[in-house]
């Protein structure tokens, strides 16, 4: 078989090892031949591909981002877009099609497999909000990455007596904000799930002033303050409708300084948290989904996408990995709300 393949969205920490994992499997086992696409669903839209066998993934397993490169792009949003998608699918002689991402991925991904495209998806995100999946590869690797800034926040905020406010990324979900708070020891966490009350976020940080520490404040991009009590300004929109998020932090630093008197300081992880060496499980989670995806194209199960159910990799339909946002229970927000503070 001739199978292309395409990674979508934002980076992440694990995408080439899940490259790796599929064409070394599928060359070596089963004489599949591969062709990349490059830049999402912008290479089989433009023609654009590159060679994709055992030489070009050589050396690639401890690499952040992706060989095959990204982008954001809908071909749903462009006239006669799917067309020429399976147009150039069939003119590269392409058997199947393995599809990397996110939501607006594998959204895209599940429309043309209802077109007919022969399509197996494999689930990424560091934000870890795709329902059909316990873990997405990439979301260990960027709560590793907020800890450690987390932990060196700490004594500059001490040194200091100020409040500082760390932004984390989590456009919906606040996966990474709820992990590394937790795991960072942070006072306060704001995640988009449960909007915030200013007036009690200040109290809680004068509160921790009392006890002469400096608060630490963990906070997704995407979190939002209870209605009228804080404004807050919307920014562009990309090719899915997304606004591009950003700003929360430094908004609540002022808003606290303002409030309180204490001197707030933001912190901007940002795209720190999608780059560079993915730590070891999402090497060992995203190499695993690879070698499932191409054991799903050999045995023609199109229309799925390997997922993570407790250890083992399954099959699930592809709209069930985007049919809702696994977002943060309630209960596992309580669960752990009385460590903050």
């Amino acid at each position: 078989m001739r199978v292309g393949m395409l990674t979508g969205g934002g980076d992440c920490p694990g995408l080439n090892a899940v490259i790796r994992g599929a064409v070394r499997k599928g060359v070596k086992a089963h004489g599949h031949d591969f062709v990349g696409f490059r830049d999402g669903w912008r290479g089989p839209l433009e023609n654009d591909t590159m060679a994709l066998g055992i030489d070009e993934v050589r050396g690639i397993l401890p690499r952040g981002g992706t060989i095959l490169g990204s982008s954001r792009t809908n071909p749903f949003a462009i006239e006669g877009g799917v067309e020429q998608i399976k147009d150039n699918l069939a003119a590269h002689g392409c058997d199947a099609l393995i599809a990397i991402g996110g939501e607006d991925t594998l959204g895209v991904a599940t429309k043309l497999s209802d077109l007919g495209v022969k399509v197996v998806g494999v689930p990424k995100t560091i934000d870890n909000d795709l329902s059909g999946t316990d873990f997405t590869f990439g979301f260990d690797t960027a709560v590793n990455i907020a800890v450690g800034a987390i932990d060196r926040l700490h004594t500059t905020a001490e040194s200091h007596h100020r409040v500082l406010v760390v932004e984390v990324m989590g456009r919906h979900a606040g996966w990474i904000a709820l992990h590394s708070g937790l795991a960072g020891g942070a006072n306060i966490i704001l995640i988009p799930e449960r909007p915030f009350d200013i007036e009690k976020v200040c109290a809680q940080v004068e509160s921790r002033f009392a006890t002469h520490y400096s608060p630490i404040i963990v906070v997704a991009e995407g979190a939002t303050p209870a209605e009228g009590t804080m404004e807050l300004v919307s920014g562009e929109k990309d090719a899915f409708g997304h606004v591009r998020l950003g700003g929360i932090g430094d908004r609540l630093a002022h808003e606290i300084e303002e409030r309180t008197g204490k001197e707030a300081r933001a912190v901007v992880i940002g795209h720190v948290q999608r780059g560079g060496t993915p730590t070891a499980f999402d090497r060992w989670l995203a190499t695993r989904f690879g070698l499932h995806a191409i054991q799903a194209v050999t045995d023609e199960a199109f229309g799925t996408m390997v997922a993570l159910r407790g250890t083992e990799i399954v099959r699930v339909p592809l709209s069930e990995g985007t049919s809702e946002l696994k977002v943060v229970r309630p209960e596992l927000y309580e669960e752990v709300e009385v460590l903050f503070g």
